[in-house]
C-alpha cells in the first residue's frame, strides 16, 4: 500500500476510482466522478491546493482517497469495500492537512454504519447539516415543452461559450444583472481559461434561449459508459426568465439524451420540490460529522 498526494496526471485514476466505489449500491453516490469532474476546474476553484489530495494506492490503483470540497473545511473520505480498515486512517489525514479554522466536517451516508463508527471514534460528532441525493429513473421519454419563440441550444464553453455560460451562471445563481461586476469577476477568476474537462458532453450541455437570443436557462448532466447513471450539475434560470418552464425543458432534454447514450437514472444533490415534480425521489441522505 502506498500513500501519496495528489498530482495532475492522478485525474484519471481519482475518476476511476469514484467510478468504482459507486459502481454496486452507489452508498457514496454523492461523491462521484462527476462531482469531482465539476470541482475540480471550477473557475473559483483553488487549483493550488490540489496537492493536499490525500491518494492511497494498491499498485496503479486508487483505493482510497481524502478530497477537500472546492475549499478547506469540507471533505470527503471514502475507500473501496475490500480496503475499508484504512477509513480512519484517511481521515485522520484529512484532519490534519484538509481542516480551516473551524475544524473538518466529512458527509457520511446514513447507511454506512462502519464510516459513523470510525468517525465518532475520531471525535467527529454529528451536526444538523445535510445533503439529499435524489433519483430519477430514466424508463421514459420525458416531455419537453417551451414557450413561443425560445429554443434548445448546446452550450459549449470550450468553443466560444465560455462567456456567455458564466454571463447566465452569474445572473442565474442570483449574482444580479450588473454587466460591468461580472466582467470583473469573468477577467478575474477565467483569465488562464477554462480547465480541461476530459468527460465533458456538449450534448449534454442544453441551454434555452429567449426570442432575443439571450441564454434564459440551462441544465448540464454529466455521464460516462462506465457507470449506469448520470449527474445533474448545474441547472439554473435567470430571473426575469423564471416561471415559465425553461428549467424543467432543459433538464428534460439533457435527460433524454443522457437515457440515448445508456444511462438508466440520474442524481442530483438538492431536495427541492423542482425535482420532484420531475419525478425525481429521495434516494440517500448524507450527514455531516464535524470536528473542531
Amino acid at each position: 500500500m502506498i500513500f501519496q498526494t495528489y498530482r495532475d496526471s492522478d485525474y484519471d485514476a481519482v475518476c476511476g476510482f469514484l467510478i468504482e466505489l459507486n459502481r454496486e449500491q452507489q452508498a457514496h453516490i454523492n461523491w462521484n466522478w462527476a462531482r469531482f469532474e465539476w470541482m475540480a476546474e471550477h473557475p473559483y476553484f483553488d487549483r493550488g491546493l490540489r496537492g493536499s489530495i490525500g491518494l492511497w494506492r494498491d499498485r496503479d490503483r486508487v483505493v482510497g482517497a481524502a478530497i477537500y470540497d472546492m475549499y478547506f473545511g469540507e471533505a470527503f473520505c471514502g475507500a473501496l469495500p475490500a480496503y475499508a480498515s484504512l477509513y480512519p486512517e484517511i481521515l485522520d489525514y484529512a484532519y490534519r492537512v484538509l481542516k480551516d479554522s473551524e475544524g473538518l466536517a466529512v458527509s457520511i451516508g446514513e447507511e454506512n454504519a462502519g464510516e459513523i463508527e470510525a468517525a465518532e471514534r475520531a471525535g467527529f460528532v454529528r451536526t444538523e447539516q445535510q445533503e439529499t441525493v435524489m433519483r430519477c429513473e430514466l424508463d421514459r421519454p420525458f416531455p419537453v415543452s417551451l414557450p413561443d419563440g425560445f429554443t434548445l441550444k448546446e452550450l459549449d464553453p470550450y468553443h466560444g461559450g465560455a462567456y456567455e455560460l458564466q454571463w447566465l451562471f452569474w445572473q442565474g445563481f442570483d449574482h444580479g444583472d450588473d454587466r460591468a461586476a461580472f466582467e470583473e469577476d469573468y477577467e478575474r477568476t477565467m483569465n488562464s481559461g477554462l480547465g480541461i474537462r476530459p468527460h465533458f458532453r456538449p450534448g449534454l450541455s442544453v441551454a434555452a434561449h429567449a426570442p432575443d437570443g439571450e441564454a434564459a436557462a440551462y441544465a448540464c448532466l454529466w455521464y460516462d459508459e462506465r457507470t449506469d447513471y448520470a449527474y445533474v450539475e448545474p441547472v439554473c434560470t435567470i430571473p426575469r426568465h423564471r416561471g415559465k418552464g425553461l428549467g424543467r425543458a432543459v433538464v428534460c432534454e439533457a435527460m433524454n439524451r443522457a437515457a440515448e447514450l445508456g444511462a438508466k437514472k440520474a442524481y442530483v444533490i438538492s431536495d427541492q420540490p423542482f425535482y420532484e415534480k420531475l419525478g425525481f425521489v429521495r434516494d440517500r441522505r448524507f450527514v455531516f460529522y464535524r470536528k473542531r
